[in-house]
């Protein structure tokens, strides 16, 4: 009876609905289902009617068991279901990702008759949001090492002094080429330290003018000067518990840096236009693409500061010097913006690669990126070839002629790093621990595993 007084209206109506609906009776027995349920299932009516609502598969199904000895689904206790997601086994055992709802059925008197569900196909929303999330994975670029990619001996060393180096609150000081990665080395410093939670500020010393950028560090009172119509918090203060990121630090001006020696001395800031001193809990990492030991020895730069920044030196190298990493690179750079861009540009020729390999990239992992953003501007084609990198590496002339030689060993450029170190301090390993920025205690374990013999000079 139930089903017959369904038919008069179900068919018409309800095929016309694009979610699936399914009616079951009170047994859980599948009594009538639309044209949509069938699609979103693969079940043809006849395959399906008839057969108990578990042949679905549904995760969130729940049967509980009564005192009459018999199974009931949940939903014949709640009443209702709503807005669920769950999945659905197909007919073909697949699952598919669908959104439920469902309510009781009653007849005139009260008395439940069976129950109604529609189904949602969410199977592509929840894929898009798979693959969404992907997208923000590759453009976080979680994979590397604190997001710095290479896996050469070169950069590996890197890692290792950035990982020392975040044990420490001694300053910090990023030797490097424009392009190769300082600020990516200082946050990797920071991220990795017990800092991590605090804040990272950054400052570009060659971006502000000498009156601005003592404003800008130290911060001002109102009426300092013209313009300074209220107090203002400075980067310093910013940057309390945290870590303060001096870009740049060869375009600091004299009269700046007699100030910064004494915030590095006494942790103690004085505002512009005040002497009132505030005390300040800061980790001072710096960088530069200078030869400031030769700013010293020219007066541009101060003697005893160079000496208290320079406490744990790190040198990131040039792209020139670790070409085993420019594929690694090269790939990361093309999925990148591959993800941001519409075109379906599936990869790069051996030649095109062949030629970013022989480049001698004067502007380093920011021009090797540069030289994709511009490739995918100029390529129409499935993939990159030569003729669509940027011109300077097509025709560059004076490509760098290299001797392929075995890359040493990561143990073995410790060990030339520490020879090196120890050469300098005249055996001294506190001072070349310093130097490698890492502990003295570290320092004469390497010299044990190593052989290093410090009685007859530096011994390798």
């Amino acid at each position: 009876m139930f089903e017959q007084e369904l038919n008069n209206y179900w068919k018409i109506v309800v095929d016309t609905i694009q979610d699936g609906v399914m009616i079951v009776d009170e047994s859980g027995t599948i009594v009538s289902v639309n044209k949509a349920l069938e699609k979103i299932t693969g079940y043809s009516r006849d395959e399906i009617l008839g057969k108990p609502c578990t042949i679905l598969n549904c995760d969130i199904c729940e049967i509980v068991l009564e005192k009459k000895g018999e199974f009931w689904c949940k939903l014949f206790k709640t009443g209702a279901l709503e807005l669920r997601e769950c999945s659905f086994r197909k007919k073909d055992g697949s699952d598919i990702q669908v959104l439920k709802n469902a309510s009781l059925l009653h007849d005139s008197e009260g008395r439940v008759m069976g129950a109604v569900e529609t189904v949602t196909d969410i199977s592509e929303v929840v894929e898009k949001d798979n693959q969404i999330a992907e997208l923000r994975r590759e453009l976080r670029s979680e994979n590397g090492f604190h997001g710095i990619l290479g896996t050469s001996p070169e950069m590996q060393w890197v890692f290792d002094l950035i990982e020392n180096a975040a044990q420490s609150d001694a300053p910090v000081i990023i030797f490097g080429e424009s392009g190769t990665g300082k600020e990516l080395v200082a946050r990797a410093i920071h991220e990795a330290s017990m800092r991590k939670d605090t804040p990272f500020v950054k400052v570009n010393c060659a971006a502000l003018n000498e009156s601005l950028l003592e404003s800008e560090l130290f911060g001002h009172v109102k009426g300092a000067f013209t313009g300074a119509f209220q107090n203002r918090e400075g980067r310093f203060e910013a940057a309390h518990r945290g870590s303060i990121f001096l870009d740049e630090i060869g375009d600091l001006p004299l009269s700046t840096q007699v100030k910064l020696l004494r915030v590095l001395e006494e942790m103690v800031i004085e505002k512009v236009g005040d002497n009132r001193p505030i005390n300040v809990d800061v980790r001072i990492i710096s960088a530069t693409n200078k030869d400031l030991k030769a700013l010293v020895d020219k007066g541009h730069f101060r003697e005893d500061l160079f000496y208290r920044i320079n406490v744990i030196p790190i040198t990131v190298p040039p792209l020139r010097d670790r070409v085993d990493d420019i594929p690694i690179l090269a790939d990361t750079f093309f999925r990148r913006i591959k993800l941001k861009n519409n075109k379906k540009i599936q990869g790069i020729t051996n030649e095109a690669m062949k030629l970013l390999m022989e480049y001698a990239w004067p502007g380093n992992v920011r021009e090797l990126k540069s030289a994709f953003e511009y490739a995918f501007v100029t390529c129409q084609n499935a993939l990159i070839l030569p003729e669509h990198l940027p011109p300077n590496v097509i025709h560059e002339k004076t490509i760098l002629k290299r001797v392929k030689t075995p890359s040493p060993s990561r143990e073995e450029l410790k060990k030339q790093r520490l020879v090196k170190a120890l050469e300098q301090t005249n055996g001294n390993q506190s001072e070349a621990a310093a130097i490698l920025g890492i502990s003295r205690v570290t320092v004469w374990n390497q010299v044990k595993k190593f052989g290093i013999n410090l009685k007859r000079g530096i011994d390798a």
